[in-house]
Formats: C-alpha cells, structure tokens, sequence
C-alpha cells in the first residue's frame, strides 16, 4: 500500500512539474523561432547564446534564452519536410512566437550565384508536390486550404525579407546577397538538368529540403517568417564534394546573418 501512494505522489510531482514547464513556455514572454535542419547551422548560435534552459520535447532538443538581447528558442528539426513541419509544429505550439527565422544551407540554382553567397526567400515553392505517371511529373499547385493563399507560392514576411537582406549585405557584402525564389523538395539535388528545370520553371534561386514547410506552417498559425539560405554547393554534380568543403562555412555564414539581424532589431 505504502509503494503504491509513493508511486502515486511521484506521478503527481512530475505531472505538475511538467505542467510548469509548460506554462513557462506559453507565458506572455515572447521569442523569436530559430529553426535550423542540422547542428552545424546553429552551433554558433547556440555558443553565442545565453541558454537559460533545454526543453526536450518528441526527441527535439529547445534551447530557450536570449541572443544579443532577444528573446529566442533556437531548435534543430531534422532534414526534410516531414522533420521540419513537426518541429515548427510543436515550437508554434509550446512557446509564445513572434516571428520565425529558418537559417541553413542549400544549393545554388541561380545563374551568377557561386558557393558561399546568400540567398534570402522572398518567396518558396514545393518542386516535388504533382503526379508522376508514365507520362513524366506534372507539378501541382499548393493546397489553398492548408495556409497557401497564393496556391502556388508562399511568401515570407516583407519586413523580415528586408531586414536579412541588410544584415546578410552587411556580413558578405552586396555582390553576393540575392532576394528571389526558393524551391524546397525532400531531395539533394546533384542533377545539372533538374537545375535547370528548377530555373526555367519556377526562376529559382536555391533549392533545399525544408522552407516551404516552415513556410506553410507559419502561414497557418498567421506567424511572420523568413528562409535566408547559404549556398553551400551548386547542385551540381559535383554538389556532394563541395557541400563537404563548404557546409560548415556556408551554415555559419548564415549564423552571422541571424545574429545581425537581432542586433538590428535590438537597435529599433
């Protein structure tokens, strides 16, 4: 009898512990949404960041704290849009967000953009999304009722676009920041003529495996939102010899840009 109400009591401390937590992470207390797709392209974030604690929720870790004077959850999701929509899902859900910030790298489409430049989303678009049959892939416009009101492209926040331009401008310099179209797809793409397709087809810039869904997420849940992208590899075939050599530099460019663009707003 005597284990049974301990049991019980126990369940009862972490029941109610659990229950702060939560409360803390849906207090009035307002963050920016940091969401990366891998370690490397938040670990300066991370180091620069004063943590004040680690929620770990569905296996994802949430680093709750400030960052030049902001507040900020900074989370990695996982590659893909599958791991992506589920931790944007759930950092939507557990804290107070004002706006999201989707930092990484991807491959470059656009003529004129070489490894290491910056791309900044004014906009994304599912490649993947259609029918393949017999007849070859026919791409289809996104779903209106789930967040998309464009039907085919999801648009980032003016504001935001505007302010990762600047700060990306102010860390590399004008001659390698670009403003355009990203094409998100759950493929690396290493492929000269689907490059080509991706350009001709939808003028893109960069293609990646997770903004649209970040994209349709926080559309939905009415949160502003940018994707600023680092090339790290032209998505060539020669893509998985130079994402080697230059992924690490590439996602800590893109950190740079964060970090500037909330000493600017801190500066407003």
């Amino acid at each position: 009898m005597k284990r049974i109400i301990v049991i019980v009591l126990i369940t009862v401390i972490l029941a109610c512990a659990l229950c702060l937590v939560a409360c803390e992470s849906k207090s009035d207390k307002e963050y920016i949404g940091i969401i990366s797709a891998m370690d490397n392209e938040i670990a300066a974030l991370i180091e620069e960041a004063q943590i004040d604690r680690i929620d770990e929720i569905c296996g994802t870790k949430y680093y709750v704290g400030t960052l030049r004077g902001k507040n900020v959850v900074i989370s990695k999701s996982g590659i893909g849009k599958v791991y992506v929509t589920a931790g944007a899902t759930t950092l939507l859900n557990s804290y107070s967000i004002s706006s999201v910030i989707f930092t990484g790298i991807a491959g470059g489409v656009a003529e004129g953009t070489n490894v290491l430049d910056e791309v900044i989303a004014t906009r994304l678009i599912e490649h993947d999304y259609g029918l393949l049959s017999n007849d070859g892939f026919v791409w289809r416009s996104g779903d209106p009722g789930f967040g998309n009101q464009e039907g085919e492209y999801y648009y980032c926040d003016e504001a935001l676009v505007d302010l990762a331009y600047a700060s990306a401008v102010q860390v590399l310099g004008a001659a390698h920041v670009f403003k355009g179209t990203v094409a998100t797809g759950d493929q690396f793409i290493a492929n000269e003529e689907y490059v080509a397709r991706l350009q001709r087809d939808y003028d893109t810039y960069a293609c990646e495996m997770e903004g649209a869904a970040v994209a349709k997420i926080c559309i939905a849940n009415d949160k502003p939102f940018v994707v600023i992208r680092a090339l790290s590899d032209k998505a060539d075939g020669l893509a998985h010899e130079s994402y080697a050599d230059f992924g690490d530099v590439a996602a800590n460019n893109s950190c740079k840009i964060v970090i500037a663009m909330l000493e600017a707003l801190g500066n407003e």
